[in-house]
């Protein structure tokens, strides 16, 4: 089921990529329950943060969109989510992202968040499919996909969107080559998931522009375990109601592990291959001349598929 159209966001990232203590700094401020109105009450939470309110808001855009907090709604401020607590609190899996799969699972959370999505990671991510592409061409694809309600968006704001897009995967550079510090703490720039790979001229300004690319490649990070519950999550998120879905739905379905993930299908066809032993047969795949396809037992809804990224089973 493709995300809805009516639930983009366009803005509230403040133009800030994420940085590494952000997402850490929001769950540890909100999990004794006290902050609940943190980011209620902006000139309380500069004080708690450390930080100005543009950077409290888009702490806050980022925080929901990776689905470690959410609102409590009718005004009651934010909470830490399940989901937040066991991967970021105090006894959290990985408090302090060190581990070699949070990022990648952060990523996965951000690029596929069903209730707020971000409309430049799910157009770049799902809907580009040529190898290249430069800003000005992703300018024109993105305007050109607006759905109907959001025609009237300004350039301005789908261009802010598309160089946060951009910056958090490639450190920005002045002119004498150094990373700039506005984006030294962007933590998802380490996947190496997007690419500077030259330049052209711009027909239309003339001007030259950089070649991005993404990274279809085998990704060493993404381990089997947490393959294995980006599907899940993927099936919930996506197919909630069938219990099998096809192997080119998982490889390059919208909101699909080899989509997200910018995987080979070779790299899928690998994953899926161990992914009974993986989950003690919760996910099972078969492969024939006629079938390729991925079932969903009902042991899927007991197994945990967080914890076993952290503590394989």
């Amino acid at each position: 089921m493709p995300v809805s159209p009516s639930n983009f966001r366009y803005s509230g990232h403040e133009t800030f990529v994420c940085r590494y203590a952000w997402l850490p700094k929001a769950v540890q401020h909100l999990s004794d329950g006290r902050n609940s109105r943190l980011f209620s009450d902006e000139n309380d939470a500069m004080v708690r943060l450390g930080v100005g309110k543009n950077m409290v808001r888009s702490i806050r855009f980022w925080a929901e969109t990776a689905g470690v907090i959410e609102s409590l709604g009718d005004h009651k401020g934010y909470a830490v989510t399940p989901f937040g607590q066991e991967l970021l609190g105090h006894d959290g899996h990985d408090q302090y992202l060190e581990h070699p799969s949070t990022l990648w699972l952060l990523h996965w959370k951000i690029a596929t968040n069903p209730n707020g999505p971000i409309y430049q990671w799910v157009q770049m991510l799902n809907h580009w499919h040529r190898a290249e592409f430069t800003e000005g061409e992703a300018m024109g694809f993105l305007k050109k996909n607006l759905p109907p309600k959001a025609q009237s968006l300004s350039d301005r704001t789908t261009e802010d969107g598309l160089r946060v897009f951009i910056n958090t995967f490639i450190p920005t550079r002045g002119r004498k080559g150094e990373v700039a510090e506005d984006n030294l703490d962007s933590p998802f720039v380490e996947l190496g998931l997007l690419r500077r790979c030259g330049e052209r001229t711009d027909i239309k300004s003339g001007q030259l522009e950089w070649i991005y690319s993404f990274a279809i490649e085998d990704k060493p990070g993404i381990s089997a375990e947490l393959f294995a519950y980006c599907l899940n999550d993927f099936w919930r998120n996506e197919h909630v109601n069938e219990q099998t879905i096809s192997f080119g739905a998982a490889a390059v379905g919208e909101g699909s592990p080899g989509q997200i993930f910018k995987l080979p299908e070779a790299s899928v066809r690998h994953y899926l291959d161990q992914i009974k032993q993986t989950t003690k047969g919760a996910i099972t795949f078969q492969e024939s001349a006629s079938l390729q396809q991925v079932t969903r037992s009902s042991k899927a809804d007991s197994f945990d598929f967080l914890e076993n990224i952290y503590i394989p089973a």
